[in-house]
């Protein structure tokens, strides 16, 4: 069954007309009035709905019963993420997302090749945020990986002090310890990565002496894309 997410109040019994998203959708799928789909709004599990109407530019559906059904990891993993060049972070998002990621903070670090500010900033988080959601439709999540507003690093930490929660910086140094001995027991985990070539010796000592952890996944190189994702599988999958 089709699903869509509809960012609006949804209860049994209510009459209302889709979002712009969800119309668009449910109109190339050419579905008709008596069609069922599925909606979540990303407050909790998910409503069947049945169509109503279809206009040339609105589709009208009537709200069903609602399941419970939710399908979020048990360890709810905070991805603080590098930009990485051209379409890798848009890969990122949307795999961060199918994978479980709680929420997702773009970081405009030092070696970050894109840079983000003022309007082409907010285009950027809202092209993600539609990525994320897009993903969500498709893996059966009925949440939606919250896309943050890009940061540096220093200002993500004074809004963001240690207050409770495991926090994991992926690093190269030497004395790191393997990625599942620091997370036994943890169901509140916020990961650090770096973009292409990775945080910068002054990055990762300020991640430190805020609390991060360094963790390794092993002697292999991983592309600053591949990196977060290998700890969302191994974290976040049963």
């Amino acid at each position: 069954m089709a699903r869509f997410y509809c960012p609006l109040p949804l209860h049994t019994g209510d009459a209302l007309s889709l979002p712009p998203s969800a119309a668009r959708h449910v109109q190339v799928l050419r579905l008709q009035p008596g069609g069922v789909i599925t909606l979540f709004n990303g407050q909790g599990g998910e409503f069947e709905a049945t169509v109503t109407r279809m206009g040339r530019s609105d589709v009208g559906v009537l709200i069903g019963a609602h399941s419970a059904t939710e399908r979020e990891a048990a360890c709810a993993v905070h991805l603080l993420a590098g930009i990485t060049a051209n379409e890798r972070m848009d890969w990122l998002v949307e795999k961060a997302t199918e994978l479980g990621a709680a929420s997702l903070t773009p970081l405009i670090a030092e070696r970050s090749v894109l840079k983000l500010k003022g309007e082409r900033a907010e285009k950027k988080l809202a092209h993600w945020q539609g990525v994320a959601v897009a993903a969500s439709e498709q893996c059966g999540r009925n949440r939606v990986t919250r896309i943050e507003p890009a940061d540096t690093l220093a200002a993500w930490l004074a809004q963001h002090p240690a207050t409770g929660g495991l926090r994991l910086v992926l690093s190269l140094s030497p004395d790191t310890q393997p990625l599942h001995a620091a997370v036994q027991g943890h169901t509140d985990v916020t990961l650090l990565s770096g973009p292409e070539g990775g945080l910068t010796a002054a990055e990762e000592a300020l991640a430190l002496a805020a609390g991060f952890m360094p963790v390794t996944l092993g002697p292999r190189v991983l592309r600053a894309e591949t990196a977060p994702l290998a700890v969302l599988a191994a974290l976040t999958l049963a």
